[in-house]
């Protein structure tokens, strides 16, 4: 026994030093039947789960042989398997004026402050805020939100023209789908459809194999519906004329000899 207002003692078997007002630390004994299972870390498993849940894969193409592979999101560049070409896959942001080419399988953001003027530009998707003077290939799916006039080129497998964009194309438009949710005026050559959402207006010529306008939306222009493989979008395919048959020669009518007078 220790004295009441002792701050600290020691142990008499051991010679340990101890303080005996400091709480005791409860040991609970675990059943005998009790699975052992390791502890689980709340915070572990959060990073597992973000881990996997930023990086994941996907499969991209070769521009040259078109051979494909599966990448992962984290990925910056790859060599292709069968042709051993390098393949970029950054993402691209133009702030200011640019004029280099780019070959990438990553996203190109043209900014509000960027001037894209290469001639030789081909992503997987990209967001159009600034102006376009030279060529863009999109393999994916191509966001315009700007107002002003494009001179440049555009191909794309899908044109999606935000609510707020008033944009004018100088030069025909190529792409498998577009769809219309502000106002654009341009020539339109769709593989596939094209959508003018309500409240949108779209004034140039079209050639598609269907086109959609909703109750409010706008069209004005020709239209032509069926193949989008022409050189002109106001020309139809030159039909070749029908080769009539000779017409046969008609035999004379066999005139009977008179009957001489008796």
């Amino acid at each position: 026994m220790e004295y009441a207002a002792a701050k600290s003692t020691m142990c008499r078997q051991c010679g340990a030093h101890f303080v005996p007002s400091a709480p005791k630390v409860e040991v609970r004994l675990r059943p005998k039947n009790e699975p052992v299972g390791p502890v689980a870390d709340p915070s572990l498993f959060r990073k597992m789960e973000g881990f996997w849940t930023k990086h994941h894969s996907s499969i991209i193409e070769c521009f040259d042989c078109k051979a494909t592979q599966e990448i992962s999101s984290a990925a910056t560049s790859t060599i292709c398997p069968k042709c051993s070409k390098h393949i970029d896959l950054r993402d691209y942001k133009i702030t200011t004026s640019f004029s280099r080419s780019i070959r990438t399988h990553g996203e190109i953001h043209l900014t509000a402050k960027g001037d894209l003027s290469s001639s030789s530009v081909t992503c997987r998707s990209a967001l159009i805020e600034g102006k376009l003077r030279g060529n863009l290939v999109c393999l994916g799916t191509a966001t315009i939100n700007f107002t002003g006039k494009i001179p440049g080129r555009l191909t794309a497998e899908h044109v999606l023209v935000e609510r707020k964009s008033v944009v004018q194309f100088f030069r025909r438009v190529r792409v498998k789908s577009i769809e219309i949710r502000g106002r654009m005026t341009g020539e339109i050559v769709a593989e596939a459809a094209v959508i003018i959402h309500r409240n949108a207006m779209l004034d140039g010529n079209v050639t598609a194999k269907s086109i959609s306008v909703e109750k409010g939306g706008i069209f004005c222009g020709q239209l032509i519906i069926g193949s989008a493989g022409l050189t002109q979008a106001e020309l139809l395919p030159e039909l070749k004329p029908a080769v009539t048959a000779a017409p046969e020669a008609i035999p004379p009518a066999v005139v009977p000899h008179p009957l001489p007078a008796t």
